[in-house]
């Protein structure tokens, strides 16, 4: 497509072009996984700066989503925007893709610790017609001396269990994709469905390997856990996939795995460690926000908005 350009007063202006490159600091903002839609990047501007971007995704079926596969879409606001600039922003975007054919469009709200005036959004976005579909929470350790102070008091905490069960723990860049076989199995022999996807995933860390990271606990030189965290922007760590082997008669792993997250987010010099959400087919679960609660300090909700066009 050509690029479109207009301007919304004398400072602001608007541009919506096809998606290409990658330049975020979330780096998943620009990721193209689904063949057979086509991307697109609307962008809002203030004196040439650029102020509030949404990436999507367009399907031949006239829906649009920002963005498929990716944790938190592809809608970032960087820094304050005029209100009613943004509300006519948005009025330009959804002309755009009507132009284009799309008939509906979900957009994807990341938490509010990873994009600021999250609730000045949310208002704006219920006044022009888009519907709260899903409300997400995650759990977050927020503040880097919280975090430093809690995770010396853990490691203190766990220093002589780690050492009576003969239990060691590496973190690190991803070296191979063995742990992710072992994760499958351990899930699967429990019941759980695995939704994330492996091919994109191994190209994705392939792509962004310093990233990635694995944490593994092993005992006697056995893995009894794994879990995967990423770097999804430069300022936090993301709690992605975990799982323990359940031949295994270690009673702590899941909290020795919550501890070196957190110390993986304080090596890495993060602002917070996000751990997610917590649900199962739709629904809470009670004891996994519980057990999380124990390693975080405040919650925020991810929110998916969809508005008929």
């Amino acid at each position: 497509m050509k690029t479109i350009k207009g301007n919304i007063d004398s400072s602001y202006s608007f541009e919506f072009t096809a998606l290409e490159g990658n330049g975020q600091d979330y780096f998943l903002s620009q990721i193209q996984s689904v063949d057979e839609a086509e991307y697109f990047n609307c962008a809002l501007f203030k004196n040439g700066v650029l102020k509030l971007d949404i990436q999507l995704a367009v399907y031949p079926d006239g829906s649009a989503i920002s963005l498929p596969k990716a944790p938190f879409g592809g809608f970032w606001v960087y820094s304050n925007v005029n209100s009613l600039v943004f509300v006519n922003f948005l009025e330009e975007l959804k002309e755009f893709l009507k132009s284009i054919g799309v008939n509906e469009f979900k957009l994807i709200q990341a938490p509010g610790v990873y994009m600021a005036y999250a609730d000045w959004v949310i208002y704006f976005l219920a006044k022009q017609g888009f519907n709260l579909e899903k409300v997400l929470s995650h759990q977050i350790f927020e503040g880097k001396k919280k975090m430093k102070s809690e995770l010396k008091s853990l490691q203190a905490k766990f220093a002589k269990k780690i050492k009576e069960h003969n239990i060691k723990i590496s973190i690190g860049n991803i070296q191979s994709f063995n742990f992710l076989n072992e994760i499958k199995a351990w899930n699967q022999s429990k019941g759980y469905d695995l939704t994330f996807d492996e091919n994109q995933l191994i190209a994705q860390v392939s792509s962004f390997p310093d990233r990635y990271f694995v944490i593994s606990v092993s005992q006697e030189g056995q893995f009894i856990g794994h879990a995967l965290a990423v770097k999804l922007t430069s300022n936090s760590v993301y709690y992605f996939l975990s799982a323990i082997n359940p031949k295994s008669k270690v009673k702590l792993t899941g909290e020795l795995i919550m501890v070196n997250l957190l110390r993986l987010a304080v090596e890495q010099k993060a602002n917070f460690l996000d751990l997610g959400s917590s649900e199962i087919g739709g629904l809470p679960n009670h004891s996994l926000i519980f057990f999380k609660s124990r390693f975080s300090n405040c919650t925020q909700n991810k929110y998916s908005w969809r508005i008929k066009l």
